[in-house]
Order: structure tokens, then C-alpha cells, then sequence
């Protein structure tokens, strides 16, 4: 039998990626995703609650990540699920993380869009 383990969120980054180097110089980037979701209850009043997940991705997603996301930006992750277990005060602890297959920018900051068409115009002039 076939399976099958595939995330899609679409939220906002609660901090700057931070990356660090792992073994054999491969790069990680690990950010937390705020997921909001809004309902009007039975009483007509709006409900709010926001889900939170913990995100790493790999290699060149990772750059990518250290270079361009930001805190509060709103972007599209996709990949699946994995849970690590570790040992606390004797007691097995599980945390699930969605490692990161595709990460797309929704919105862009000023300053990085601008930075991006400085690069164009030079690279166009060569």
C-alpha cells in the first residue's frame, strides 16, 4: 500500500530564520510559522486561533531562507512531517517538525526587492 506524509501551510514567519552548519558543511535554517485561522462562532463573533510549527529546511532552501525570509513575512512552505523523540529528565519527549521541500516568498520586503533589481542591472550591463 501506497503512503503518503505532505504538509502545505501558508503563514508568517515568527522570527529570522537562523542557520547553523551541520555535519560534512551541510546548512540548516530553522524558523518558526504562525498559521492563523479566523471563524464567526454560532454567536456571530469572530473567532481567531493561530497554530504554530516549527520549519527546517536543507542546502540551497536553506540560503535561500538566510538570504531572503524574514520575521512576519508571509510565505508558502510545503514538505512533510517528521517527529524526533529525545530524553528529558528520564521521561521520552516527541517534537514534530515539517522539513521543508519548497519555500516560496508571498510578500517581499522593500529593501530586498530593491536589492535584487540593483543585481539585475548590473548583471544586464556585463
Amino acid at each position: 500500500m501506497a503512503s503518503l506524509n505532505r504538509v502545505q501551510l501558508i503563514g508568517r514567519l515568527g522570527k529570522d530564520p537562523e542557520t547553523r552548519t551541520v555535519s560534512k558543511g551541510k546548512i540548516i535554517a530553522t524558523f518558526s510559522l504562525a498559521v492563523d485561522r479566523r471563524w464567526r462562532g454560532e454567536d456571530g463573533v469572530v473567532q481567531h486561533e493561530t497554530d504554530w510549527f516549527q520549519v527546517e529546511s536543507w542546502g540551497s532552501k536553506a540560503e535561500f531562507c538566510q538570504k531572503y525570509a524574514h520575521k512576519g513575512q508571509l510565505v508558502f512552505v510545503e514538505g512533510r512531517l517528521r517527529t524526533d523523540r529525545y530524553e528529558s529528565q528520564g521521561e521520552t519527549k516527541y517534537f514534530t517538525k515539517v522539513v521543508a521541500r519548497d519555500i516560496q516568498l508571498l510578500e517581499f520586503r522593500s529593501e530586498d526587492h530593491e536589492s535584487e533589481e540593483v543585481e539585475e542591472t548590473q548583471d544586464s550591463e556585463n
